[in-house]
């Protein structure tokens, strides 16, 4: 299955979001792969950057993300019960703030994958987000 065959299957009230999200985080992470991954679609990039799907009531976005105080802010009313991101398919889709979400992920993913090569070679190694 590709993110093509699944947006496909989705409700046409949800295929439009999911190809706008799936632009956002292209554009955002030219480099990640897609693929499905737990029956999702997701990005890759040295391991796995972020997922996103829809459900019966809502998009989800994971994994969970923790950003600054401003990110946290306006993230808190879409947290779910285990802090992934859920938005209402019956409410405007807030995409300059998926936009954020996705940026802020892409550069704590890349600080991440720097720091576990810093950790195993002894040796930095530059990130770009």
């Amino acid at each position: 299955m590709t993110i093509d065959d699944y947006i496909a299957q989705c409700s046409p009230d949800a295929q439009g979001i999911l190809e706008r999200i799936r632009r956002i985080i292209r554009k955002a992470a030219p480099e990640a792969e897609e693929r499905i991954s737990y029956k999702m679609p997701a990005f890759a990039l040295n391991g796995m950057l972020i997922y996103f799907a829809a459900f019966k009531g809502h998009i989800g976005i994971f994994p969970p993300i923790k950003g600054d105080a401003a990110l946290q802010k306006d993230m808190a009313p879409y947290r779910g019960p285990k802090g992934n991101l859920k938005f209402p398919l019956d409410s405007p889709m807030p995409y300059g703030l998926i936009e954020r979400i996705v940026r802020f992920r892409l550069k704590e993913h890349l600080a991440q994958k720097a720091a576990a090569v810093k950790k195993k070679t002894g040796k930095a190694v530059r990130t770009h987000a």
